[in-house]
């Protein structure tokens, strides 16, 4: 679960952040907002990403679209045979 952010954005500047990125991403996945400076003025902030919505399932929307052939289930005596090593493939 996510923490709350903090009040108050902790920031770097982009060397150090460069060298500690994947520990400042962790932080930012934890709901923490970092600023990335340079030269002493924020140039970047890395916030946290927000989950794509969910698109809303509607039950029912294939009914009467979809069609599975009686044979479905069959088993093609073939691919069995070939699935069993009975068959050895032609070489080449």
């Amino acid at each position: 679960m996510p923490k709350a952010p903090e009040a108050t954005p902790r920031a770097f500047n982009l060397v150090e952040a460069k060298a500690r990125l994947s520990a400042l991403v962790r932080r930012a996945e934890q709901g923490e907002v970092i600023l990335i400076k340079r030269y002493g003025r924020v140039v970047a902030k890395l916030v946290p990403a927000e989950a794509p919505p969910r698109p809303k399932r509607i039950p029912g929307v294939w009914k009467g679209k979809v069609r599975i052939a009686p044979d479905f289930d069959e088993v093609n005596a073939e691919i069995a045979e070939l699935m069993a090593g009975a068959v050895e493939p032609s070489s080449r």
